[in-house]
């Protein structure tokens, strides 16, 4: 049988009066291309953080690589690496681009900043964006600061490979692009999936036709706080 990266049993969520998830079940395997789809505030990015590690449910259980987490990330590390592509992209405004792609190496790992250089120009250009390491998010547009983001998500250390995420989260990764820059990250998650460059397994929430269609293998619909459909 596949392996389970991510469990999620009985999980539910409220926002002051607002229920958002209302005891959700959901299960991520190893190797699978999943997208969430859903009507905007039906808790499709509440499931993402709660996956990540950021965001803790009230009721239910989650088990991260057969273990059960329990807090947040912060409170003990998971079995497996995940990392996320937030919606509004998050990046580091004190920060140039370089210094917010290479943030992992540059915080964790030992290698030369010319090699950092080196490595962070190389997710650029598969984004699409060779050539701004120098540049400030301010001075970047939305769609180029969330493709900036992208890089950073699926940046890794050569020399450890532990550092290759298992599971990547996006949240809205083409939201707001235009459809040739949508083209080129759909591509990108594929590519990525496909040539096990970087990380073959990945959910993604996205209210996109053409991001639904050209990257995922499973759909799952969430409405009313819970999985309608899938498929």
């Amino acid at each position: 049988m596949v392996e389970p990266l991510i469990e999620l049993k009985g999980i539910s969520k409220t926002f002051g009066e607002n229920v958002v998830l209302d005891q959700a079940d959901l299960t991520v395997y190893r190797g699978e291309a999943l997208a969430i789809i859903g009507p905007s505030g039906t808790g499709k990015s509440t499931v993402l953080r709660i996956m990540a590690g950021l965001l803790a449910p009230d009721e239910g259980e989650v088990y991260v690589g057969g273990k059960r987490r329990k807090g947040l990330i912060e409170d003990a590390p998971d079995p497996i690496h995940i990392s996320m592509v937030f919606q509004q992209a998050a990046l580091f405004d004190s920060l140039t681009v370089e210094e917010n792609v290479g943030f992992l190496l540059y915080q964790r790992s030992r290698l030369p900043r010319r090699r950092i250089r080196q490595l962070v120009e190389e997710r650029l250009e598969m984004v699409g964006l060779s050539g701004i390491s120098r540049r400030f998010p301010s001075e970047l547009s939305g769609g180029m600061r969330k493709r900036v983001s992208f890089a950073r998500a699926i940046m890794s250390n050569p020399e450890n490979p532990e550092d290759v995420p298992d599971l990547i989260l996006y949240d809205e990764p083409t939201a707001g692009l235009d459809p040739i820059a949508s083209t080129v990250v759909e591509d990108l998650v594929r590519d990525l999936q496909r040539s096990q460059r970087a990380c073959q397994s990945y959910v993604m929430v996205t209210h996109q036709d053409s991001t639904i269609r050209r990257t995922a293998d499973r759909v799952v619909f969430l409405h009313h706080g819970k999985v309608q459909w899938q498929g």
